[in-house]
Formats: C-alpha cells, sequence, structure tokens
C-alpha cells in the first residue's frame, strides 16, 4: 500500500461524506434549523453550495487539489462563523478541514 492509494481513498470518502452532508444542508427543510443561529438565509446557501462545488471537484481526479483547497476554505470559513456566534461543536469541521488539507498538500507533491 502507497501513500498514494490512502490519499485517494480519503479523498472520495471525504468527498461522498461532505457531498451529501452539503445536499442535506441545503434542502428547505435545513432552513429551520439554520434559522435558530440568526444568521441570514443566504450563507447557509453559500456555504452549502461552496461545500458541493468543493466536493464536485475533489471527487474529479484531474481538479482535486482545487476542490481541496476550496472546500478548506468554505470549512475554515464555517468555522469561523460557529465560533463567532458562540457555536463550538466544531470538531467534525475541524477533521474535515485537515482532512482536505491534507489532500491538497498531498496531491500537490
Amino acid at each position: 500500500m502507497s501513500s498514494k492509494f490512502g490519499l485517494n481513498v480519503l479523498r472520495l470518502s471525504l468527498g461522498i461524506v461532505i457531498l451529501i452532508e452539503a445536499v442535506m444542508f441545503v434542502l428547505p427543510s435545513a432552513a429551520h434549523d439554520f434559522a435558530r443561529t440568526h444568521m441570514p438565509g443566504f450563507v447557509r446557501l453559500v456555504v452549502g453550495f461552496g461545500e458541493i462545488l468543493g466536493c464536485v471537484l475533489l471527487l474529479i481526479p484531474k481538479t482535486a487539489v482545487r476542490g481541496a483547497w476550496l472546500l478548506l476554505a468554505v470549512l475554515v470559513m464555517a468555522v469561523l462563523l460557529h465560533l463567532l456566534h458562540g457555536l463550538y461543536g466544531i470538531g467534525n469541521l475541524v477533521i474535515y478541514a485537515a482532512a482536505a488539507f491534507a489532500i491538497a498538500v498531498g496531491k500537490s507533491n
């Protein structure tokens, strides 16, 4: 087994998991839960569609590095939004961001 194989498994699993979560996040049924944050609704859509675009790029081997960097940027923005609103349950976001960073750096070399 090589590190290339490991990065591909990480890339595919991260892309699929976040893609599913992002699609569920942009569906109208998620708007009610998001309204409790008192942030404008367009923030949910920007973050959600940013994640979807990043995941699609991540899942395509030729655009994986760009997708990983985009996904990292969106996830860092999401972490900051959570922290600014006093929501400290960001463990999953931090792990996802670290995985996107590992893919971006690992695939660039």
